[in-house]
């Protein structure tokens, strides 16, 4: 039998057999799931920066004082949404925030093309790859407690017999004053 000389290009260095990271890493490589960012996505995101300018915040709504907070399972690393409810004479008025990742993530930037390259996070045991790079999905774009975020926001007027009678969405700057859970949520109600 002739033999034939086969060459190949080392494309990534995963790490030692039997670790967990490895194994999971080894897993989505097989399958072509992106578990690392380009070096230049990686970049994007670490040049950007978490300031809110006066600029930006004369042309949203402040919503720093309405009391809002976020729900999540206990083990959560990123806080997209946040609610608050306020009793009112003729209802409620619901405050319902998501991070306005938009801000920061332009369209057809690099960021943009590698978060609808991979269209979704990745969930898998005790881990997660997010769309975006953990500075973003993390920090930046998260609602965090106590930390100044930009958000778009609807505030919605609820009667007492649930219809809604005027929303207004708007873009937004809230900070969160409690990060709840599930768990915590479930006791106040019980």
């Amino acid at each position: 039998a002739e033999s034939k000389n086969i060459i190949g290009e080392v494309v990534d260095v995963l790490g030692k057999k039997g670790d967990n990271t490895v194994e999971m890493h080894s897993i989505l490589a097989q399958y072509g799931l992106p578990y690392k960012y380009p070096k230049n996505v990686e970049d994007a995101a670490n040049n950007i920066t978490s300031e809110i300018t006066p600029e930006d915040e004369a042309e949203r709504e402040d919503f720093r004082n309405v009391w809002t907070c976020t729900i999540d399972p206990k083990d959560a690393k990123d806080f997209d949404d946040a609610v608050c409810i306020e009793k009112e004479e003729t209802g409620y008025v619901l405050y319902v925030s998501i991070a306005d990742v938009s801000n920061y993530v332009k369209e057809n930037s690099e960021l943009d093309k590698e978060a609808l390259r991979r269209g979704t996070s990745i969930y898998y045991p005790g881990k997660v790859i997010p769309m975006l790079p953990e500075i973003l999905s993390n920090d930046l774009c998260s609602l965090r407690e106590g930390v100044d975020r930009y958000t778009l926001s609807v505030e919605m007027h609820i009667g007492y017999d649930g219809e809604i009678s005027e929303y207004d969405l708007c873009e937004s700057v809230i900070c969160s004053k409690h990060r709840m859970t599930y768990d915590d949520v479930n006791r106040i109600l019980e």
